[in-house]
């Protein structure tokens, strides 16, 4: 599947105008594409207690999953950080779980059009694994 990654950088940086970020300012975006093509949102969402806060990776992926989507070919991610964020490591082992064969496309949402690339496998090789 060829991948529009513009389109999929843009789909991030419009889900990053839906953060709720009032305790640290940092608003991130993320956007999974599915094989059939479509393209699932997602804004962080803070908590006093910053152990509940969740990043837009998860919060695309939840929505992706509880929707019944099952298949990621990619995900980006904006915000507003020199050469774009990365994913955590809670994202990085649930991108792993749900995603694991996913490009990662991370951008500045100051310049759109630098976009670094990664492989999930490449972020997180040997990922926890559940015996079977």
């Amino acid at each position: 599947m060829k991948i529009d990654v513009q389109k999929l950088v843009q789909a991030a940086a419009r889900a990053r105008a839906g953060a709720v970020a009032p305790y640290s300012k940092f608003k991130v975006g993320a956007a999974l594409l599915t094989p059939a093509g479509r393209i699932i949102g997602g804004a962080n969402v803070e908590s006093a207690s910053y152990g509940l806060t969740c990043c837009a990776e998860r919060i695309a992926l939840f929505k992706a999953l509880t929707d019944g989507e099952k298949k990621f070919v990619a995900v980006a991610v904006v915000a507003r950080w020199d050469g774009g964020p990365m994913p955590c490591g809670a994202c990085r082992q649930l991108l792993a779980e749900y995603a694991p064969d996913a490009r990662v496309f991370v951008a500045d949402s100051a310049d759109l059009d630098t976009v670094q690339k990664f492989t999930v496998r490449g972020l997180l090789p040997r990922a926890f694994r559940l015996a079977s």
